[in-house]
């Protein structure tokens, strides 16, 4: 039986465990230039010492217009590459693989004089009211995915992953609640994702894989549900997506910071029936911070990998204590071996 320790390969990335941190923003930016500093440099490699298997770096930006704040990281130019490098080649030192989340905020754009969005609505009262895009923005932005996807490759990332969930841009026009257009990007609400992932994959070498992010529910009234998501995640796949990010929420609260999210993996029945229905690798999200309760979600065939947030976030060391927990075999870094059982 698989566990939470046994590698997993999918294309061209092995990973050694089923362990991924997923990205969570830093908003650690000092300069407001995007780049990756060593705030950054610290919190990724520490957690590729502790023994996670993928480390997927934060929400990182196509444009700075596209930040949710001006502390965001950024590939919209050259010279934010180096800085990353310097992090994916540390990692890789110590065992882990690293991916990128390429986004762009939308309307959730809090620092920008001017989001846009598929719709002129705004967030919450609290929010500026986006610009509604038009066709040729639309298409700067689909490119403009593409030239940060080749920059995170020069950086030499393992995987991509195209963040279209929690209400940000791809997101938005996905779903009804969000995209009121009555033009092509209104009655095919996944065309704008789809040319997003044609794009990235003309930049991706043959055999890395491209993970999307999706938010599988909406807990808002008049949003989508597990029925539309399946729908739109198989146009996704068949237009190259590999694998599959589940999350959700994100057109209202996000749901980890109210119901339903209040209970222990609370969202991996919709990653298992997205993995089933559409025959497709998932990761699973969501309150998994127990390693035994993670294990199972492997062990029980409900996701491919399994991303730990918060209990990452409050311990660098989860994967090595979980592998202690769970008496599983990984490899300790020789100054730490005499703190664990052998």
């Amino acid at each position: 039986m698989e566990h939470l320790f046994t590698p997993y390969k999918l294309k061209g990335l092995e990973v050694k465990n089923r362990v991924v941190m997923p990205p969570m923003c830093q908003y650690s930016v000092t300069n407001k230039d995007g780049i990756a500093n060593d705030w950054h440099y610290i919190h990724y490699v520490s957690r590729a010492i502790g023994g996670a298997g993928l480390i997927i770096i934060e929400m990182t930006d196509i444009e700075p217009e596209g930040r949710i704040t001006d502390y965001d990281l950024g590939l919209w130019s050259d010279e934010q590459i180096p800085a990353l490098a310097r992090i994916v080649e540390a990692c890789h030192q110590h065992g882990a693989k690293v991916g990128i989340q390429i986004a762009h905020a939308g309307r959730k754009a809090q620092d920008t004089e001017q989001p846009v969005a598929p719709s002129a609505i705004p967030f919450n009262k609290d929010f500026k009211t986006p610009k509604e895009l038009t066709v040729e923005e639309i298409q700067d932005k689909v490119e403009k995915f593409r030239l940060a996807v080749g920059r995170a490759i020069k950086a030499g990332v393992d995987v991509i992953e195209i963040h279209g969930a929690h209400g940000y841009l791809i997101h938005e026009f996905q779903s009804a609640f969000t995209n009121k257009r009555t033009d092509e990007y209104g009655k095919d609400l996944a065309k704008f994702g789809k040319e997003v992932i044609r794009a990235v994959k003309r930049e991706m070498p043959e055999d890395m894989p491209l993970i999307m992010r999706i938010s599988a529910k909406e807990y808002v009234d008049g949003g989508y549900g597990l029925e539309e998501s399946i729908s739109f995640s198989k146009e996704y796949k068949e237009a190259g997506v590999d694998m599959f990010h589940i999350s959700a929420g994100g057109e209202g609260p996000i749901a980890a910071h109210g119901k339903p999210g209040t209970h222990v993996a609370y969202q991996v029945p919709l990653a298992r029936e997205i993995r089933k229905a559409l025959d497709v690798p998932v990761i699973a999200v969501g309150r998994l911070d127990e390693p035994v309760l993670a294990n199972a979600v492997i062990g029980n065939e409900e996701a491919d990998l399994v991303a730990v947030g918060r209990g990452m976030l409050r311990n660098p060391y989860w994967t090595l204590e979980a592998a202690a927990t769970l008496k599983k075999e990984t490899t300790y870094p020789t100054q730490y071996q005499v703190s664990f059982p052998n």
